[in-house]
């Protein structure tokens, strides 16, 4: 379903601030596959993720999504075939809008469009019965501003936005890191149920090395621009946090300091 071909990204070449973020990435994803991404700040875990949904172009290799060469595709023309869920759940819905709306746009993704009544009577019922599963009380509140509702409610809403097409490719961008625990916890099993029940092909990144691990059928380990690590199905489920930590100073030669996906 993905093929990313020795992929190169460097930000602000030539300056003070040169950044190399990606230093020829091969990955291949078959369909329906759940692909966990870990790695320390500046591993390049979002970068990835960023030049395959065409938000920055690629300086050299090749990006292919179910057979066809999207490298220089356009973001909004692959976004079609793409759903993305950010850490930021600011970033998925549009606030001023109601909860019905929001699906309404995301339900009519790559339609075309007319005049005519924006959410119908039977479109509000499938928008309930989608919603009902997260157990947050959103399907009772479809006309409600999508800018009243938590953080939580708000992440929740744009999974649903992000697969309710069922795109080739799901891309989830520590989707949970801003939310609380028990929120995230929900999110998360919301997630992967989505993912097994519609067969999408998903690549999470995460902070979690214990989330890493409990989900998908396959993990990669990236640093310094780089997959260091590949690793799925049996010999994946066996994995403990501490093989992960070993494979890291193993190929870095320093020890994992990263607080943040060490104490979850």
């Amino acid at each position: 379903m993905l093929n990313l071909k020795d992929i190169h990204k460097t930000f602000n070449r030539g300056t003070a601030n040169e950044k190399v973020a990606l230093r020829g990435i091969d990955l291949d994803v078959a369909e329906g596959d759940f692909v966990t991404v870990i790695g320390g700040n500046g591993a390049g875990k979002s970068t990835m993720l960023n030049m395959i949904s065409g938000a920055f172009p690629v300086d050299r290799g090749l990006i292919k999504i179910g057979g066809e060469n999207v490298t220089n595709q356009p973001e909004h023309i692959r976004a079609k075939r793409i759903g993305r869920v950010f850490q930021d759940p600011m970033k998925g819905t549009a606030g001023d809008m109601w909860i019905e709306e929001n699906l309404a746009i995301a339900y009519r993704r790559g339609r075309k469009r007319g005049l005519r009544w924006g959410v119908t009577k039977e479109e509000r019922e499938l928008y309930k019965n989608m919603l009902a599963p997260f157990d947050l009380g959103l399907e009772d509140r479809l006309q409600t501003k999508v800018s009243l509702l938590s953080g939580g409610q708000r992440q929740a809403l744009t999974l649903l936005m992000a697969t309710i097409q069922k795109p080739d490719i799901l891309l989830l961008d520590e989707h949970t890191a801003a939310l609380d625990p028990k929120t995230a916890a929900k999110v998360l099993s919301m997630t992967d149920e989505l993912i097994a029940e519609h067969g999408l092909t998903a690549i999470m990144v995460t902070h979690n090395m214990k989330d890493a691990i409990k989900y998908g059928n396959r993990l990669i380990m990236m640093m310094d621009g780089r997959i260091i690590y590949d690793v799925r199905g049996e010999e994946k489920k066996s994995l403990k946090v501490s093989d992960l930590l070993k494979k890291f100073e193993t190929s870095s030669g320093e020890e994992f300091a990263s607080d943040r996906m060490l104490l979850v």
